[in-house]
């Protein structure tokens, strides 16, 4: 008689003790603790880490502490908007000065609270006022309990405005990456809420941009009503980037990192204008690499692997909140970059190859204009770059596209959406 096939319930009960699992065992014969982590968090994307930890943004925290500073005396703080380019430590510095400002203002018997809103994936107005909304209520406290789905933004802000009377005297809101909304008026909402009589709470708004031009974009109410203060964040030198890689190495098990780990964890991300955020996840991914093999020390090698992966994976966060079409339309870039010398191509080309590939997929195809549109929002995002050609004669002027991310990158993060499986 055949073997039955296994059957996980076959494995329920196997283990009188839980830990002695060996697909989860915790100990290694010989080695003690398995990994190279001590206290992983710390290399976490958005993990807010005490001040010693921060590095070379002493200046960029009392600026920003000097427009939040009147809500632990309950009076109102200043609006503010930080620009820089990503892994400059404007996210880092916004919470942690604003949860600073919290506690210090708890301390002095002010009601105050903080929101952190992430755009690109709370990226319309009800998203964000539900965000805002859901996390600052305790129903326990207002007698209010907010529905995830089935309202409008009016509803929430609605909803909004009365527990800010009910539970604060002053709220310090942080829009990060605030260029990602699909309009302005969340800003108009926020800022305006105690001059229009909507609520006594004082409400401060940190907005967060990569790019510097976000504010040429608003419209002339929403710049007047916000008056806020500007900060633009500078990159991080090579040496700002290995001591906030050294202020991390606790992350790992005593012993585990070999010597040249941190100088090219350092050197690749000061390749690409200082970005710290890249510095921490190349190094995490590095360790990660060194668990899956069994490695006892973190490596250059690992560094080196772990590079590509990181870039895979902050590519992916680019597009975040993307369409499966706009994963369509790059797959058709990125296969006509990879297969021609040349690197900028036509719309009416680049539609042609998105044409083809929804067709190989059985998906629906958008139309050129609209793959037009969908090619100036990825240049605006900087997943592109798109310029205006003069054509040759009778032509007339067209634009071209290309991608400013490495073809191979552009390639492995789209095909990682299992909606594109068939293209592997």
């Amino acid at each position: 008689m055949a073997d039955e096939p296994t059957r996980l319930s076959d494995f329920d009960g196997a283990y009188d003790d839980p830990s002695e699992d060996p697909l989860f065992a915790a100990e290694d014969e010989g080695r003690g603790r398995l990994g190279v982590f001590e206290r992983k968090e710390l290399l976490k994307v958005g993990h807010v880490p005490e001040s010693t930890r921060i590095v070379g943004r002493d200046g960029e925290i009392e600026s920003v502490a000097a427009e939040l500073r009147p809500i632990v005396q309950n009076d109102p703080p200043n609006n503010v908007v930080i620009y820089g380019k990503t892994g400059t430590g404007k996210s880092l510095v916004a919470r942690h000065v604003t949860e600073r400002a919290r506690r210090a203002a708890v301390a002095n018997n002010v009601a105050a609270g903080t929101v952190y809103v992430d755009c690109a994936q709370h990226n319309t107005q009800t998203r964000v006022a539900r965000t805002i909304t859901r996390t600052l209520n305790d129903e326990e406290v207002t007698g209010l309990s907010i529905p995830r789905a089935g309202i409008g933004s009016g509803e929430y802000y609605d909803y909004l405005w009365e527990i800010l009377d009910k539970r604060y005297d002053a709220v310090v809101v942080i829009l990060d990456e605030v260029d990602r909304l699909s309009d302005d008026d969340v800003l108009m909402q926020l800022s305006r809420a105690r001059e229009s009589g909507k609520a006594e709470c004082h409400l401060g708004v940190i907005a967060i941009s990569n790019k510097i031009e976000y504010r040429d974009r608003l419209n002339e109410r929403v710049k007047s009503s916000l008056r806020e203060e500007e900060f633009v964040f500078q990159p991080y030198d090579a040496d700002q980037l290995r001591d906030i890689m050294h202020h991390r190495r606790d992350a790992f098990r005593d012993g585990v990192l070999t010597e040249e780990v941190i100088p090219l964890t350092a050197g690749f991300a000061a390749q690409e204008h200082g970005d710290a955020r890249k510095a921490i996840e190349i190094l995490r991914h590095a360790g990660e690499l060194a668990e899956r093999r069994g490695d006892e020390h973190v490596t250059e090698d690992h560094v080196r692997d772990a590079q590509e992966w990181a870039e895979i994976d902050r590519f992916e966060e680019l597009l975040r909140g993307s369409t499966t079409q706009v994963k369509f339309i790059l797959y058709a870039l990125a296969t006509l970059t990879e297969a021609s010398d040349g690197e900028e191509f036509s719309t009416s080309r680049i539609y042609e190859r998105y044409r083809d590939t929804c067709d190989t997929l059985g998906a629906n195809v958008l139309g050129e204009h609209r793959v037009y549109e969908l090619l100036k929002e990825q240049a605006f995002l900087g997943v592109v770059e798109s310029r205006r050609t003069g054509g040759g004669r009778g032509q007339g002027s067209y634009l071209e596209h290309r991608l400013v991310k490495d073809t191979d990158v552009v390639l492995k993060s789209v095909l990682r959406d299992s909606r594109l499986s068939d293209l592997r």
